[in-house]
């Protein structure tokens, strides 16, 4: 990776025939990194060390395939031309809510069929999906995809990014919003806000209530910003319309729990 000399190649090394795109490791980084972190709680929790790797052979390629799909089907129109370009993955198109869709009824199913409980499972897990998502957005930092509307360099410099930074946000002549970097930031202010949330006595599935509200506001004011979305029907992204009804439904959740929930299970209950 060359910082000075312009965009940044974006395979990071290649095997024989095989190109390694930065794409893909950095992915699998923030795959790697929000293990350890989960898998840290669960064990303490009292879960099988087994527990969460044996969740997530389910869950990983489960979510690439509904990351996919999601982002396929909502540009339907161009795939439906061009088929062959469905399974380029490595050229990017992974839409995040796909992702975390299958991944919840992955997850779901599987601690049913454990005999565990989903929400305890969520709460451990809800600070380690954010870190996962904040690692992720730089894959779109290196692809040069995920920004926002043309800006100018002097103000890229006056937000203080470092010169490798703005030199990868020049896209033919053009400098453009860091939208990526706006959430990686918005997504780990959230990873701290949850760990901080663990000294409290929550009720069980309020972290993952918290995450949901959290990730959705931010998402939904930064895919304004965006000039990749996804749309729904006309001028309404689908992203910021699923970002709403998330909070709605995520409060309307927390404020039914708590005004109902006589006989309450905590979040560090066994």
């Amino acid at each position: 990776m060359n910082f000075l000399l312009g965009a940044i190649d974006p395979i990071a090394f290649s095997l024989g025939p095989i190109d390694v795109r930065w794409y893909g490791v950095i992915i699998a980084s923030g795959i790697v990194l929000a293990f350890i972190v989960a898998q840290t709680e669960m064990v303490k929790r009292g879960f099988h060390p087994e527990f969460l790797t044996d969740l997530l052979i389910w869950a990983i390629p489960l979510a690439i395939l509904g990351a996919r799909s999601y982002y396929v089907l909502f540009k339907w129109e161009y795939y439906v031309a061009n088929p062959a370009q469905i399974f380029q993955v490595w050229e990017g198109g992974l839409a995040i809510h796909g992702a975390l869709i299958v991944s919840f009824i992955v997850a779901y199913v599987f601690t049913k069929k454990r005999k565990e409980s989903f929400l305890k499972v969520a709460d451990i897990a809800a600070p380690s999906i954010l870190i996962g998502q904040t690692i992720g957005r730089w894959g779109n930092f290196i692809n040069q995809e995920a920004h926002g509307g043309p800006v100018s360099r002097g103000f890229l410099e006056n937000i203080f990014l470092p010169d490798w930074i703005i030199e990868q946000m020049e896209i033919d002549g053009i400098y453009f919003h860091p939208t990526f970097l706006y959430e990686s930031v918005w997504n780990f202010t959230g990873v701290m806000f949850l760990i901080l949330l663990r000294r409290f006595n929550l009720l069980r599935g309020e972290m993952f209530l918290f995450y949901i509200i959290w990730y959705s506001i931010g998402r939904f004011f930064i895919e304004g910003m965006r000039t990749d979305s996804l749309y729904l029907i006309g001028d309404l992204r689908t992203a910021q319309v699923v970002s709403l009804l998330s909070v709605a439904i995520a409060t309307i959740i927390f404020v039914y729990r708590r005004v109902t929930i006589k006989k309450a299970i905590h979040y560090k209950d066994a």
